[in-house]
């Protein structure tokens, strides 16, 4: 899925690691594992689709509409590119930054609602092969959640991507909600208003994981501004001032 052009209308360079000198041991190690869990996603999206095509079951409209399916490529391509700029420079640009805190507050949300509300309910059609469920749902978000709060290199950010981060999501809903008045078909159940709780419960879900959204958003954002952040190694000698 690509990025919302309302919340992404910078050029590529904007978006590009930041240059700011080789890459440092730690981010040369980080690399690697982002390429891989990158194309572990989309091994695991390939994987879901090949499998129900071969048994009849792959319905394009409907799988490309999950936010699960979304969220998940996009963040393979963020991670190719954070695996990238790890291997090349020591820090990332405030841009990328805030893509991929964006790309962490998506993926966290996706494994939470999994977690909470969708595992353990059975499917009406095929149920499909099983680790690419828990890639999407698990493996994924542990390993983004790891990345963000452990690794070096982010970029120090101010608050304007708390208010941005939300657009994806809305759109995301708008499209859902007005595709299932249409074909009666919602990716997931709790936005079916036909449900025993009806709106309610439709909008009392909807509030619930904004919040959520804005809240990862914000604590984010609020670990590149501590001090004792993870700023990016010193590869010359002298310690970064605008990483973390």
């Amino acid at each position: 899925m690509a990025l919302p052009t309302s919340i992404a209308p910078v050029s590529p360079a904007s978006v590009a690691p930041a240059a700011d000198g080789r890459s440092t041991p730690t981010r040369r190690v980080i690399g690697p594992l982002r390429l891989a869990m990158g194309l572990v996603l989309l091994a695991a999206v390939g994987t879901q689709i090949i499998d129900e095509a071969v048994h009849d079951a792959f319905v394009p409209a409907e799988y490309f509409s999950y936010f699960t399916i979304q969220s998940a490529l996009m963040a393979a391509v963020v991670l190719i590119l954070a695996g990238l700029s790890a291997l090349r420079q020591r820090a990332d640009s405030e841009a990328f930054t805030s893509v991929r805190l964006m790309i962490f507050a998506y993926m966290i949300i996706t494994g939470a609602v999994y977690a909470a509300l969708l595992r353990g309910i059975p499917t009406d059609g095929y149920p499909g092969i099983t680790w690419p469920n828990e890639a999407l749902h698990v493996w994924a978000p542990i390993f983004i959640a790891l990345d963000w709060l452990l690794a070096p290199g982010r970029a120090r950010l101010t608050w304007k991507p708390l208010r941005l981060a939300i657009v994806f999501p809305v759109l995301w809903l708008g499209y859902t909600l007005i595709r299932g008045a249409i074909t009666g078909s919602y990716p997931y159940p709790f936005l079916d208003p036909a449900q025993p709780d009806g709106w309610t419960g439709v909008v009392l879900y909807i509030v619930g994981i904004a919040a959520v959204i804005l809240a990862l958003t914000a604590v984010g954002i609020a670990s590149t501004r501590l001090n004792r952040g993870r700023r990016a190694e010193p590869s010359t000698g002298m310690p970064s001032t605008t990483a973390a």
